[in-house]
């Protein structure tokens, strides 16, 4: 639950224009001015193409549209709504939390996350970012997405290494094909559903033509075994385009999260491009919990996927940045903290003896 807090008075501007504050001489609250700008207007309501990472298709071959940008220059709180320490020591801290994970079933050498997004959602760029974390230096290991269909049609794991090269750690990212946001294109229900229950094996490429079946899968998992199965479900969601997802995709969310939480699998949300909504968070990413903006756009993200605000957290991805940024990594490795407390609880669910246990209630 989010504490009272007030608010600082500021301005907010829609798209390239940079709105600014004024004082009334009249009632002393603040007045908001437009700068003068040349700038391409955005179109509201429209799908860009462009990539992953945030930056701009180059093909002759694609249509290029400004992307819609709703970014809010202020409306600062008083008192952050989430606490977070951003040092380097922190940093440290939790790369050495990660590393030294280990699940409490011993059967299972890592965790499985599932990333789940629609296409162009931050799913690869994500997975990326971790990467460029614990190797030291940003990188693009991650295939993220070029086109507005998305880049990723297989079922990819990448596993998580300690710093610089060491042995991996107890956690595997799985990246697959962008959710359908209009029920024809996209990873459908089913499939969806077969990965989280451990069928589909690594790198089968998916299509909506030909869902995965064990008759038709080539190397189809007919008895998948605790290590197969994802054991934690990341949905991914962009900040900026909240409030223009397809009203069905809500509908897709909440369906798909019951039948997850019918498999036991615990599910957790990440919302990305958090840069993009608020200008505040865009120059300094430690601004991001005092930002009513984000705190408003993440209201949102939890009525779109119907879980609550407690199970969401922001992130901000390497997109076109060349160094890295401590405030930036401990904003993503607090998500990878975050996301494996929940793997933690199915291991927890499955040990044996709880099992057993459960089985007896049962019955």
């Amino acid at each position: 639950m989010f504490s009272s807090v007030k608010e600082k008075n500021s301005g907010f501007s829609f798209g390239i224009p940079v709105l600014t504050t004024k004082p009334s001489s009249s009632n002393g609250l603040t007045t908001l001015t437009a700068a003068p700008t040349t700038s391409v207007q955005p179109a509201f309501g429209t799908t860009t193409l462009t990539r992953d990472d945030n930056s701009e298709v180059t093909d002759s071959s694609e249509t290029r549209e400004p992307r819609p940008q709703f970014t809010f220059l202020g409306l600062k709180l008083e008192s952050p709504w989430r606490n977070m320490d951003w040092t380097e020591e922190q940093k440290t801290s939790l790369m050495e939390t990660i590393t030294s994970y280990r699940r409490s079933c011993e059967e299972v050498p890592q965790a499985r996350v599932l990333l789940l997004g629609p296409v162009s959602s931050g799913k690869s760029s994500f997975i990326s970012s971790v990467q460029s974390v614990f190797n030291g230096r940003v990188t693009n290991r991650a295939m993220v997405g070029s086109f507005s269909s998305g880049f990723t049609k297989k079922l990819q794991s990448f596993n998580i290494r300690g710093k610089k090269g060491e042995d991996h750690t107890g956690l595997v990212l799985c990246d697959t094909m962008g959710m359908s946001e209009d029920g024809i294109t996209g990873l459908t229900l089913h499939d969806i559903l077969s990965v989280v229950k451990g069928h589909v094996p690594e790198g089968h490429k998916f299509s909506p033509d030909q869902p995965v079946s064990a008759s038709e899968t080539v190397g189809y998992v007919k008895r998948p075994s605790l290590k197969d199965k994802v054991h934690c479900v990341a949905f991914v969601v962009d900040a900026s385009k909240i409030t223009t997802y397809p009203k069905g995709l809500s509908t897709t969310f909440k369906q798909l999260r019951k039948h997850i939480s019918d498999l036991g699998v615990h599910q957790v949300a990440l919302l990305t491009h958090v840069d993009q909504v608020c200008l505040q968070t865009a120059k300094n990413v430690t601004g991001v919990y005092e930002s009513r903006t984000i705190q408003d756009v993440m209201g949102k993200a939890a009525a779109l996927l119907g879980m609550s605000t407690s199970y969401i957290v922001p992130v901000k991805n390497y997109s076109s940045e060349l160094d890295l940024d401590v405030n930036t990594d401990v904003l993503l490795l607090s998500a990878v903290d975050h996301i494996l407390q929940y793997a933690d609880l199915y291991f927890q669910d499955n040990a044996p003896q709880n099992k057993e246990l459960k089985t007896a209630l049962d019955l």
